[in-house]
């Protein structure tokens, strides 16, 4: 057997050892759900979106909870900016995310549709599944 050959044999062997002193887990880890949503900013409004979103994140702080996941646009599709965060506030943090909205003198409700509309010309929202792995997401599939 050649150099490649020993090469794809230890690339087989090594992880099958490794996980032949792993225990297997009886019930695979939930698959968080996530939101995802993009946008594509009003003109002139780049700066005030951020700042919004900046403010919307120290109330997380406050709150105990993480800040959005931010990813701004560098090339390609016509998007701005894209936020990733859970799909839903924990219930043991909605009382204190709600204080800290409160405290920072955020809007809420309709209050906040239109003051947040003013930096937003288009935007989706969609809920996903992740961040997984391939194999952990075929893991939580019912077996027949």
């Amino acid at each position: 057997m050649g150099a490649l050959g020993r090469f794809w044999v230890a690339l087989a062997i090594v992880p099958a050892m490794a996980l032949a002193g792993a225990p297997l887990a009886d019930t695979p880890a939930p698959v968080p759900r996530m939101l995802v949503e993009i946008y594509r900013i009003a003109p002139g409004q780049h700066a005030a979106f951020l700042a919004a979103i900046a403010r919307y994140d120290e109330a997380n702080r406050i709150a105990g909870l993480p800040p959005r996941q931010l990813y701004v646009h560098s090339d390609g599709a016509d998007w701005d900016f894209m936020l990733i965060q859970p799909a839903a506030t924990p219930p043991d943090k909605a009382a204190a995310l709600e204080a800290a909205w409160q405290k920072l003198g955020l809007p809420s409700g309709a209050d906040f549709f239109i003051e947040f509309r003013t930096y937003v010309a288009e935007h989706s929202d969609t809920f996903v599944s992740g961040p997984t792995t391939a194999a952990d997401y075929l893991a939580t599939r019912k077996k027949p």
